[in-house]
C-alpha cells in the first residue's frame, strides 16, 4: 500500500486481495486488483494527490460496478446486448437500434 494510507484502506486491500484469491486468481493478479481498487477509492474520496478522470467522474464506485468494464467479459449467456450492439455498430449493421439481443446475435452470425 502507498505511504500514508489509512488502516481502513489497508483492511480494504486485504479483503479484496483475499476475495480474489478465493475465486482462484493468482497472488500477483489479486494484489494488482486490490491495489487498483483501493487506489481508485482513495482518488474518489480525495485521499490521493493525483487522480484520473475516470476515477473521479465515474457514477459508480468500483465495488458497485462489480467488474462491468473488466475486459471482454462474457457470462454464461454469452455477450451482453450492449456488447452485441457495439459490435453491430462497428460492422455498420442496419436496423440494429430496434433489434433485441437474439436478433443482434443472428445479424452478427452467432
Amino acid at each position: 500500500m502507498p505511504q500514508g494510507s489509512s488502516r481502513k484502506r489497508e483492511r480494504q486491500y486485504e479483503h479484496i486481495k483475499e476475495g480474489a484469491q478465493k475465486r482462484g486468481t493468482s497472488t500477483g493478479r489479486a494484489k494488482e486488483i486490490a491495489a487498483r481498487t483501493v487506489n481508485k477509492e482513495r482518488a474518489r474520496s480525495g485521499e490521493s494527490k493525483t487522480a484520473s478522470r475516470t476515477s473521479t467522474r465515474d457514477r459508480k464506485s468500483a465495488p458497485q460496478r462489480g467488474g462491468e468494464r473488466s475486459g471482454n467479459r462474457m457470462g454464461p449467456q454469452g455477450p451482453t446486448k450492449d456488447q452485441l450492439y457495439a459490435e453491430a455498430r462497428k460492422k455498420n449493421i442496419d436496423g440494429r437500434s430496434s433489434m433485441n439481443k437474439g436478433e443482434l446475435a443472428k445479424a452478427l452470425g452467432r
